[in-house]
Formats: structure tokens, sequence, C-alpha cells
């Protein structure tokens, strides 16, 4: 299933929201991202209607079995090519900000590419993927 960026980026955050507590609201969204609670209701609606998300009686959010993969899968891009840009002397604010821009476009085979070099390579404290 294709998911547009903007769902990739709110199912990342729900990803990383779930590591620090137990329970996700809407409102854990609005302000992790700066976001509207309007806009973040219209993005919330899409991902359950694509059955990546459910959001219980509580108003309780969590990731469905392929919301979990896709947010995983965008998660472990983020971080190895933030830490990647940062073994390259980039600072850890520019090296977020670009390798949330890429995470997105990169293909799978280049992706997998630099993650064998980077795990190959021990990159200067690259991060274990």
């Amino acid at each position: 299933m294709a998911v547009s960026e903007a769902i990739e980026n709110y199912l990342e955050t729900i990803y990383i929201l779930s590591k620090e507590k137990s329970e996700i609201h809407a409102v854990d969204i609005c302000s992790y991202l700066s976001y509207s609670r309007p806009t973040v209701s219209i993005v919330l609606r899409q991902m359950r209607e694509q059955e990546l998300v459910i959001v219980n009686e509580e108003n309780h959010i969590y990731l469905t079995e392929e919301g979990t993969r896709i947010a995983h899968r965008m998660h472990e891009r983020h971080e190895l090519l933030t830490q990647l840009f940062m073994s390259y002397g980039v600072s850890r604010e520019t090296a977020m900000r670009d390798a949330c821009k890429i995470e997105h476009d990169l293909s799978d085979e280049t992706f997998e590419a630099l993650k064998r070099h980077v795990q190959s390579e021990g990159h200067r404290g690259a991060v274990d993927v």
C-alpha cells in the first residue's frame, strides 16, 4: 500500500510516542508535530480508513500491524541517515532535518546498500540497525 509522506510522518510520530508512553492521544501528536487539532484529526481519519491506526473508545491511538511496519521502516531510515550525516560532521539539527526529507524518497535498494555499508564499516558510531 502506498501512503503519502505526511502519513508516513504521522505513523513515525505515533511510533516514537509509543516508546515514551502507553496511551497516545491526538493532542500528543499535535504537540509533537506542532500541528493544529483539526489537521491531525483529518489525517487520523485517513489513517483509520487505510487501517493503519486504531482509535479506541477512550480515544487512545494505536498502530495496526501495517502501520507499525511502515512506521518502523521510516524510523529506521531516519535514525540511520541522521547518524550517517552526523558522522560526516553535520550538526544534529541539520542531520535530522535532512534525514526527514530524504527518508521518504530513498529507494529500498539504496537504503539497504547504505545500511550494509554502515554495518560493514562500523561507520564511525553510526546507529545499529
